[in-house]
């Protein structure tokens, strides 16, 4: 009796806990990363060449997405048809562009990985981390919508986000 009175009072914390770390993520989706608000930073990125992107010489000009990408990330995966719809739907308004964490891939995996699924955006590949530390990315699925006045105006984490949805409420706003 004891026992099962261990085990239960075991498995009632452990659903508690459970239940407080979903409220808490589920809370941390209306803001993660990098604040709402803030100025958009400027990096330079390597492309999947020999060249290199400095996003200041987009950002403030249009519209911006970035998602931050990894070709083992299921998430990412499973959020592809909605970031290619959203591309089809936004390409004249928003520069696009699918970051490439340097965590568990090469360049090389990168460039294959596009060559074969031909996404219909640009990759690049954030070898050094300096687009991670700045847009402070928490994790790969991690989309950051600037605003065409260099703001960040959206955040969001994961295969579930309603990407054209959060670029037509930062167009419609600006």
């Amino acid at each position: 009796m004891i026992r099962f009175l261990l085990q239960t009072g075991r498995m009632v914390g452990a659903s508690l806990a459970l239940c407080i770390v979903a409220i808490h993520v589920a809370s941390a989706q209306d803001e993660v990363g990098i604040p709402r608000g803030s100025q958009a930073p400027t990096v330079e990125i390597d492309d999947l060449e020999d060249g290199v992107v400095n996003l200041g010489d987009i950002i403030g000009t249009k519209t911006v997405l970035l998602e931050f990408w990894a070709t083992w990330c299921e998430q990412c995966e499973a959020l592809a048809p909605s970031i290619e719809s959203a591309v089809e739907r936004f390409g004249d308004e928003v520069a696009f562009f699918a970051i490439a964490v340097g965590v568990g891939q090469s360049k090389r995996a990168v460039r294959r990985h596009v060559e074969r699924h031909s996404p219909g955006l640009p990759f690049l590949f954030d070898s050094k981390g300096a687009a991670v530390r700045a847009f402070q990315a928490p994790t790969t699925a991690y989309v950051v919508i600037v605003d065409a006045d260099g703001k960040v105006a959206y955040t969001g984490v994961g295969s579930s986000q309603d990407i054209e949805a959060a670029l037509q409420e930062v167009i419609g706003s600006t």
